[in-house]
């Protein structure tokens, strides 16, 4: 990329995170960002107003959904005078450590990578932090996009940078919890240049809304298979 200080922009996909919402933004390595969005996907707490205080940017965005929540920043970006060159993804439980942003920047930067997955499963995962199931689930997921379409990731997390303009390209259309493996299938059928970087991963702020529930887990699995199968 040829600027040395690309524009970055962030968004943080948050459902009643007022607990974590603010040491997400607190550890977001200022000097490398424009902007911090934070969209407040239906929360029914105080997480649009801790994160305003905490100096992110709030969108509201009614319509339940983690993907919903992600295309209500997109739409932010798109309507921007000045672009973006990269978009970060983070999600707003803590979970992720933010400061490890550089790690996911660099390859952009320097090695001309169009996209960078934060894996957990090449990093430092603490005990505790995923749920069996999602490591079963992250672990065939991640096989079978290999198996379908010869690209080789570890992980679906959600801890990602991707350009701006092959973000555009991708054209995400999920709308809950399909976004990460969406965005994973679609740069592999596009071949688009993707690397995975190890991150660190804790135990969240809260109980997860998705492998909390079993539920929510269900949903989530059935979701991720459907969507890699769908999109070949």
């Amino acid at each position: 990329m040829a600027n040395p200080k690309p524009i970055i922009d962030v968004i943080i996909p948050a459902y009643n995170e007022e607990d974590s919402i603010k040491s997400v933004i607190d550890d977001i390595p200022k000097e490398l960002i424009r902007t911090i969005l934070v969209c407040n996907n239906a929360s029914t707490d105080q997480t649009a107003a801790v994160a305003e205080h905490a100096g992110a940017k709030v969108l509201d965005q009614p319509l339940k959904g983690y993907g919903n929540a992600c295309l209500k920043g997109l739409e932010y970006l798109k309507d921007l005078e000045v672009k973006p060159e990269i978009v970060v993804f983070l999600d707003g439980d803590y979970s992720d450590y933010p400061e490890q942003m550089t790690e996911l920047i660099k390859p952009i930067l320097y090695q001309e990578m169009d996209m960078v997955i934060g894996s957990r499963a090449l990093g430092n995962l603490e005990k505790g932090a995923m749920m069996p199931q999602q490591i079963f689930g992250n672990w065939l997921a991640t096989c079978l996009i290999k198996l379908i379409y010869n690209y080789e990731f570890t992980d679906l997390g959600p801890f990602r940078a991707i350009r701006y303009d092959k973000l555009m390209y991708i054209d995400m259309k999920d709308k809950d919890f399909g976004w990460t493996v969406e965005m994973q299938v679609k740069a592999a059928k596009l071949k688009l240049n993707c690397k995975e970087v190890p991150v660190k991963y804790r135990k969240r702020i809260g109980v997860s809304k998705v492998s909390g529930t079993v539920k929510g887990t269900i949903l989530a699995g059935h979701k991720i298979l459907w969507t890699i199968f769908k999109l070949i």
